[in-house]
Order: structure tokens, then C-alpha cells, then sequence
């Protein structure tokens, strides 16, 4: 099986506060349009300088300068077998990349690959369907203690979700997707916590 996830607290900045967040953003919040006239960004908009392939995105501390690291872990020997940083708040895009680079590094695909709420949608479980994987994706983000997300979201226009939120649900508490906190998120601990890696040190994507 293998294992995917993000980190959602690697930074390399400040975090911005809500006031000023209007600023920063310069658009939604103060009422603006999202574009100026000619398709850019609106005049009020904020570059970062020092580091403008950065961007603006949520965590738990509130919106930061940030990137998105993202890990595909094996689940026999915690090994990171892919990665990718991004600068987009959502994780679906991840995936599908992930799965990639993994054949192109390892030369084959893995047989199962789990991940949380955040890379569950229809594309994905369709080109995981297409590769031949069994995929583990939950369907929406289920409350502690409970074995899945089923029936919280309605997903009647979402055949191949509506089909993964019936497998984890017969799978209860034997499901194979209840293995993907104990393959990865060890992961991130070692990372973040044994190692003290949790700021990004570099700046830019290269």
C-alpha cells in the first residue's frame, strides 16, 4: 500500500493576520474584483519579493507566505517514494503527479494507494481506475472516533465517490484506509518533530 499526504505546517514566513489580510489580499475580502480590466491581478494585489513563487494560502495558524509539500510513502518500510511542493491550497491536483512519479522513480505503479478527504474527488478515483490501483480516498473528513465519512456528503452526481464512501463504510474499522495515518503521518513526525525540519530553509520552487 502506499500513502499519500501534506504537510500543512512546513512555512517559510510570517503568518499574516487577520487584519491584515484585506491588504494582503487585496480582492475578495474588501469587495474588489478578482482581476484588474485587463485579466491581471486587481492593482490593490501584494507581491511577495523575496520569495514570488510563494503564495498566500490557509494553515492552522491562519493565512501564511507559504508552499505545500506533499509525500507518497510505502507503506512496508515508510519510505518517501515521491513528492511534490505546490503553491495551491488543495491537494486532488497531487495525486494523479504523485502516482507518476512514483512509476517514473521505482519503474511501477503501486498495487493500493490511500489518501485523506483532501485528494478525493471523481478524477481522481477514475484515473486510479484506469491505472489498475486500488484506491483508498474518503470521500469527506469523518469526525474522531468514527470509521468514515459516508452520509455526511451527498454524492448522487459523484457515481465513483458515491461507491468509495460504501466500501470504507462496509470496511468499518477493518478497512484498509484506516492503515494510511499509521504509514504516513509517522512520516511527517520524523520530519517535523525528530528532525526539527519544519520551516522551509530555501526560497522558490527549484
Amino acid at each position: 500500500m502506499l500513502a499519500c499526504a501534506r504537510a500543512s505546517r512546513s512555512r517559510s514566513h510570517w503568518p499574516i493576520h487577520a487584519s491584515l489580510l484585506r491588504r494582503v489580499l487585496g480582492h475578495a475580502l474588501a469587495g474588489s474584483p478578482l482581476r484588474g480590466e485587463d485579466g491581471g491581478p486587481p492593482d490593490r494585489a501584494q507581491r511577495n519579493f523575496t520569495d514570488p513563487d510563494s503564495r498566500i494560502l490557509p494553515t492552522c495558524d491562519g493565512f501564511v507566505q507559504d508552499y505545500r509539500g506533499q509525500i507518497a510513502v510505502d507503506a512496508a518500510h515508510q519510505v518517501i517514494v515521491a513528492h511534490r511542493l505546490v503553491t495551491n491550497a488543495a491537494d486532488a491536483r497531487a495525486l494523479v503527479p504523485l502516482i507518476d512519479d512514483i512509476r517514473a522513480h521505482l519503474g511501477r505503479k503501486p498495487c493500493e494507494v490511500s489518501g485523506d478527504a483532501g485528494f478525493d474527488n471523481e478524477a481522481n478515483l477514475a484515473a486510479q481506475k484506469q491505472r489498475r490501483i486500488t484506491a483508498y480516498l474518503a470521500p469527506g473528513r469523518a469526525r474522531h472516533g468514527e470509521a468514515d465519512a459516508a452520509g455526511r456528503r451527498q454524492l448522487t452526481k459523484t457515481p465513483l465517490m458515491r461507491a468509495m464512501a460504501e466500501r470504507l463504510k462496509r470496511g468499518g474499522r477493518r478497512s484498509r484506509y484506516r492503515l494510511r495515518k499509521q504509514v504516513v503521518q509517522p512520516v511527517f513526525g520524523q520530519i517535523e518533530q525528530a528532525r526539527g525540519l519544519r520551516p522551509f530553509l530555501l526560497r522558490g520552487l527549484d
